[in-house]
């Protein structure tokens, strides 16, 4: 929790801050709190959609709760922003969670 509380003081004083949000939401999801990991994700993605890092661990997210259309739909959006920033790295993690849950 004393990660959790130090990230968010680090919100506090800059709240766009994607790297900073983007470690909240993990450290969320390792304490069984998807809602607000869930919606981290989104805030980051919605702001800056190039942030692509935060479409996997969003899907896994999504995929985790069963809700496979989402997971889908995040992968998707992923792998087009990831080719879109040149990130074949990223873009291959995606396209390989992608194929894993839809063959």
């Amino acid at each position: 929790m004393e990660r959790i509380e130090k990230l968010k003081d680090f919100l506090r004083q800059n709240p766009a801050d994607s790297f900073v949000e983007h470690a909240l939401a993990l450290e969320y999801i390792k304490n069984g709190d998807d809602a607000g990991s869930q919606k981290l994700f989104e805030d980051i993605l919605q702001r800056e959609p190039g942030y692509v890092g935060s479409y996997y661990h969003l899907a896994k997210l999504f995929e985790r709760i069963g809700d496979t259309d989402s997971a889908v739909r995040w992968y998707l959006q992923g792998m087009e922003q990831a080719k879109k920033a040149g990130d074949n790295h990223a873009y291959n993690e995606l396209r390989s969670a992608y194929e894993e849950l839809t063959f």
